[in-house]
């Protein structure tokens, strides 16, 4: 499924919204939705509905898969500096493309990121970054090794890999259970997929269904271990009820 030839190749490509993302020649896709834009991706389908939840935290642990270009990553950090919130965050990211992050110093990231820059430049080369409100960890490896060792209990999960058609192992039912496995009891996932299939594995590990939207984005998924509010609620068994043969996507099958 993975391959190291590949992988080297990539294409520059602009979004939408005016930002720059990658596309990748091993999965045959972008890193982002180039009609959505990759800063406007990142915020509004993974950081702005996560930090509504999460609002009253004083400390976050998120586990963002995979780092990739790093956008979720920054976007949050972008996120919590635009409205002064004082809330520590521990970003922990696996990623098996180590080239990638080497060369995220001289990525062409938009202005918004400016201030990010030295931030960016320690992290492509050591993987690693903290300060007083900040730590984060690139775990180099495969998401599916990584995942589990980590010690740390999550908050939130931005899951946000290749898509399930180029890269079903990372939305498996069994992969969704390592995660939900380090997620403590009142966890939440952000996804851009809406699929069934996606939507059943994870409540096949516990976590409630609802749908976020927002204006001049798609629709995408917010997925939460406990009941939330201000979000339309997607009835599980209701749809299991009305489409019979739906299936979560399950390792056996890869």
């Amino acid at each position: 499924m993975y391959n190291k030839v590949l992988r080297p190749q990539k294409e520059l490509v602009l979004c939408e919204d005016g930002t720059n993302t990658l596309f990748s020649k091993e999965f045959n896709e972008p890193y982002h939705s180039t009609k959505d834009g990759a800063l406007h991706e990142s915020l509004e389908k993974h950081v702005k509905p996560a930090f509504t939840i999460k609002q009253e935290a004083e400390n976050l642990v998120i586990l963002d898969i995979c780092f990739g270009l790093g956008y979720n990553t920054f976007a949050t950090l972008y996120h919590i500096k635009q409205n002064n919130l004082t809330t520590k965050v521990h970003i922990l990211s696996p990623e098996f493309d180590e080239g990638l992050i080497r060369s995220l110093a001289t990525f062409s990231y938009p202005r918004e990121f400016d201030f990010l820059k030295p931030i960016i430049k320690v992290i492509s080369k050591a993987f690693f970054y903290e300060d007083e409100q900040f730590k984060i960890e690139v775990l180099v490896g495969d998401a599916r090794k990584e995942v589990p060792k980590i010690k740390e209990k999550i908050d939130i999960i931005y899951q946000d890999a290749f898509s399930p058609a180029h890269n079903p192992l990372l939305w498996t039912k069994e992969f969704f259970s390592d995660m939900t496995n380090i997620s403590k009891e009142d966890a939440i996932l952000t996804t851009y997929s809406t699929a069934a299939a996606i939507r059943l594995g994870l409540y096949e590990n516990g976590f409630f269904i609802f749908t976020h939207s927002v204006e001049l984005m798609r629709t995408s998924t917010v997925a939460s271990r406990k009941m939330i509010e201000s979000f339309e609620y997607i009835d599980m068994e209701l749809k299991k009820e009305r489409n019979p043969t739906a299936r979560s996507f399950r390792d056996e099958d890869y």
